[in-house]
């Protein structure tokens, strides 16, 4: 079965620690901007908000 090119994979920094912690897919049809979400920073002990980096 053929990878879908259009679910692509995409990188999560922390936005205080500035440390990329996650790797997560998106589909870039539907989420054209940068995704954010709040996740767990294991340096900061927190839960932060996550942005998509390049």
């Amino acid at each position: 079965m053929a990878k879908n090119d259009k679910r692509i994979q995409v990188t999560l920094a922390c936005e205080s620690c500035k440390r990329r912690n996650y790797i997560t897919t998106k589909n870039k049809m539907n989420d054209r901007e940068r995704i954010e979400m709040k996740k767990f920073c294991s340096w900061d002990r927190r839960h932060t908000l996550h942005k998509e980096t390049r």
